[in-house]
């Protein structure tokens, strides 16, 4: 099962670590159902430290924040050149 980690993502600092809390929580209770517990949407390089630490956890699904940050910084514009 997946947590959807939008609230999370878009919470001030204030609430997020209410936020925070649930996941923390809803890790749990899925994991003690035997869940595999997965966690994903809007999470990027800024705020994923903290869901990242949550132990229930086995997956965190980022792949569009890496992939854009790839885009903007990371990967090489092709040349201008042709032929």
């Amino acid at each position: 099962m997946e947590l959807h980690t939008g609230a999370y993502c878009e919470a001030g600092t204030a609430k997020r670590k209410k936020e925070l809390k649930r996941l923390q929580r809803a890790a749990r209770e899925a994991h003690k159902l035997g869940l595999e517990v997965h966690a994903g949407h809007g999470l990027n390089y800024e705020n994923v430290g903290p869901v990242a630490t949550i132990p229930e956890i086995v997956e965190l699904n980022i792949g569009h924040a890496l992939v854009g940050e790839a885009v903007f910084v990371a990967l090489p514009l092709p040349s201008a050149k042709c032929g």
